[in-house]
């Protein structure tokens, strides 16, 4: 059995490669020496709180080199880092902080005011961390970061390949639930798909030898957010490779950013999330082909939204020694598929090859035959979460036994093709993808009814050419009133994030419930299809 932990692992890597550079974002550099330095010091200011060892620590943060300094000292510390959306609304920040049972908080100043508001509903938060960034000053219940950045290290509790790693995903509810990680597994898991596969039953003197014969390793820049699992996941596989993981400096996506540090910092490997990055990226490349010839870098991995044929062919077009690899998979189910494409081959959007341990299996408990017609559930097995955070139905609904083989079920439904490979036909929840995030209807149907004008409301998923999917409302007011359709708009945006407001809002006579109250999201979809001029699917 594998005993595997990413605090051992990043102390081998570094008495290996002390002076490489394990971060860089912008003019800031830290060697992968300065790293375990670090997460050996926040780690020692976490012990000091004298909190019951896995207590959770959550990073409200941009991305930055904070960011996995404090997801390193939180393990070192024997404490599990959970992430937080900072689009989140006040409603959002308080559901997850409460849920999550959290004990520290790590914050952009930018967030101040925030947590500020928040800070009388989380008594049980015993410190806050600012991470300065120029906007607002720390505040005087809070503690800098660099302040416990300096706490000399001391000794800390061993840590154990049963600590968890939480990510909190988005549920059913809209709700986001913590998806509960072994840090063994999720470091085989992610190590499966590594470019250095260190032996799934070895240990640390294997990764010293990979280490000694191989140097360091390769350059990652993750364009996509840290607070989700694309981004973190792969950043903190990168650093077990004696990888350099290269951030973003800025907040908002830029592509000339992103197309020029791939070029100035010689990058490897970037990670996008499909065509609302590569789109924009794609423009840049040709506008200023001469300026770009990114000779360094070997492969693209998108996943989390739909990354189209057009938009593949034209980066293999400028980049033509380039990887695309699109991968499948969810937090709760890593390495369901991947799809790759490159001068020499191409694979249609939507159709991936199965991970190992994948299946798609019908409603009667069968594998599907492949090359027919039939709908099944794509499921995997081996190392997989525990389950879902204080939430024991949910956990049931998602993670099953099979045959004495445990699966992670997340909802997505496929074909299998005449030669094995999968197409994915989506969730079979009304769930939105817009840009990779999630939005669940049944969330900002209940936003907009808390307006008093809106005695209902249907919010679907409408086809978007940059974005994926884009969230689009139909509400039926109360009898007599009447309600500005921006107006309405901007009344979710101050009850959620941004992102899960509708783009467009049309006022029907009625919403057309069923008799037993259930909602008609297919022909609201048509219906809206129809008003945007968005072609039937």
């Amino acid at each position: 059995m594998s005993s595997w932990s990413y605090v051992d692992v990043w102390r081998t890597v570094a008495e290996a490669q002390p002076e490489a550079v394990a971060l860089e974002s912008g003019d800031v550099v830290v060697t992968l020496e300065s790293f375990v330095h670090h997460m050996d010091s926040l780690g020692s200011y976490f012990h000091s709180l004298d909190l019951p060892r896995q207590s959770t620590v959550a990073a409200y943060l941009y991305n930055c080199p904070e960011y996995l300094i404090t997801f390193a000292g939180t393990l070192a510390a024997g404490h599990v880092p959970i992430n937080t959306n900072y689009r989140y609304g006040h409603d959002e920040l308080a559901y997850l902080f409460d849920n999550a049972d959290t004990r520290v908080l790590v914050f952009h100043g930018a967030f101040t005011d925030k947590i500020d508001a928040l800070r009388g509903d989380l008594p049980d938060i015993v410190a806050y961390l600012h991470v300065d960034d120029g906007t607002t000053p720390c505040p005087p219940w809070a503690t800098p970061f660099r302040e416990a950045l300096a706490t000399p290290p001391t000794t800390l509790p061993p840590s154990s390949p049963d600590d968890l790693v939480m990510l909190y995903t988005g549920g059913t509810t809209g709700m986001p639930k913590g998806v509960m990680w072994r840090q063994d597994d999720l470091f085989v898991r992610l190590n499966s798909g590594g470019f250095r596969k260190y032996p799934e039953e070895g240990g640390l003197e294997d990764v010293r030898r990979c280490i000694d014969e191989a140097g360091a390793g390769y350059t990652l820049l993750p364009a996509c957010p840290l607070m989700h699992g694309t981004g973190l996941f792969t950043a903190i596989r990168a650093l077990g490779e004696a990888g350099r993981v290269v951030l973003l400096p800025s907040r908002h996506f830029d592509p000339v950013e992103l197309a020029t540090t791939l070029q100035d910092f010689d990058v490897n490997v970037a990670v996008i999330v499909g065509d609302p990055f590569a789109r924009p990226l794609l423009h840049e490349l040709r506008a200023n082909p001469a300026r770009y010839p990114l000779a360094s870098l070997v492969s693209i991995v998108s996943s989390g939204a739909m990354w189209s044929q057009e938009i593949k062919d034209g980066l293999i077009d400028h980049v033509p020694h380039v990887l695309l690899v699109d991968t499948f998979g969810s937090t709760e189910a890593l390495g369901l598929g991947s799809s790759l494409s490159s001068k020499k081959r191409t694979s249609a959007t939507a159709t991936f090859s199965l991970g190992p341990l994948v299946r798609v299996v019908d409603d009667n408990g069968d594998d599907v035959t492949p090359g027919s017609d039939t709908i099944g559930k794509v499921m995997i097995g081996g190392r997989n979460p525990l389950g879902y955070y204080k939430d024991a139905a949910k956990s049931a609904a998602t993670f099953h036994t099979i045959e004495g083989v445990r699966y992670s079920v997340p909802g997505d439904f496929a074909t299998v093709l005449a030669d094995g490979k999968i197409q994915l036909l989506g969730r079979g929840s009304q769930c939105i993808n817009t840009a990779g995030e999630k939005v669940f209807p049944e969330e900002v149907e209940e936003a907009l009814k808390t307006h008093p004008s809106v005695a209902d409301a249907c919010v679907v998923g409408v086809p978007h050419e940059l974005y994926g999917q884009q969230v689009v409302g139909a509400v039926e007011l109360y009898p007599g009133h009447d309600a500005d359709v921006d107006e309405l708009i901007q009344h979710v945006k101050s009850r959620l994030a941004h992102y899960k407001a509708p783009r467009h809002l049309r006022v029907v006579p009625t919403i057309g419930r069923a008799v037993n109250g259930k909602m008609d999201y297919a022909r609201h979809q048509r219906e809206a299809r129809e008003w945007l001029g968005v072609p039937q699917s």
